[in-house]
């Protein structure tokens, strides 16, 4: 998921792979938004889906981030469902469309679309690539072709991040 525009010029990319009833990808909700903070749009960040099977609503979750990302709240849903990973984990489905009705989204769109599966292909692909790069658990970050896993532990991520974002950043500009 991407909530980029295709008019803008081309940033270094940091795909994020992620799974929505992750406790360790809510842990890394800070980086993120620390990296948000120092980039901007100078850096792409892409949420990409990881769901696993220990967690039995992951792969309804990453559904309803792609709705989320059709109506325009794509980031900001991701973070309120991760913000409640146990609410997620007691309630399911009717949380992930009462987390969006509670941004001001179409949960009537959102229940059709868990219902009808229209996700379904782009949650596959994400998995699948995850698969076929080597992603076995969540987070796991792809800067500049270089794979981080951030299951273990986020210790000093965020900077092996940032500099290789820099040195991305430095090359596009010179």
């Amino acid at each position: 998921m991407s909530d980029t525009s295709p008019d803008r010029p081309a940033a270094p990319v940091l795909d994020v792979w992620c799974e929505l009833q992750c406790p360790d990808c809510r842990t890394a909700l800070d980086d993120l938004r620390a990296l948000r903070a120092r980039y901007g749009d100078r850096l792409e960040l892409r949420l990409r889906h990881f769901p696993l099977e220990k967690h039995k609503h992951a792969f309804a979750a990453a559904q309803a981030a792609e709705e989320a990302a059709a109506q325009g709240k794509g980031w900001a849903y991701a973070e309120a469902v991760l913000a409640r990973v146990e609410e997620l984990d007691r309630e399911g489905e009717p949380f992930l469309v009462e987390a969006a009705r509670e941004l001001g989204l179409d949960a009537e769109e959102f229940d059709t679309a868990l219902i009808d599966g229209r996700h379904i292909l782009i949650v596959d692909a994400d998995q699948a690539e995850g698969k076929a790069i080597g992603v076995t658990g969540t987070p796991t970050y792809v800067i500049g072709g270089e794979r981080l896993d951030g299951g273990k532990s986020q210790e000093g991520l965020r900077e092996r991040i940032e500099e290789i974002a820099d040195r991305l950043l430095a090359a596009r500009e010179s």
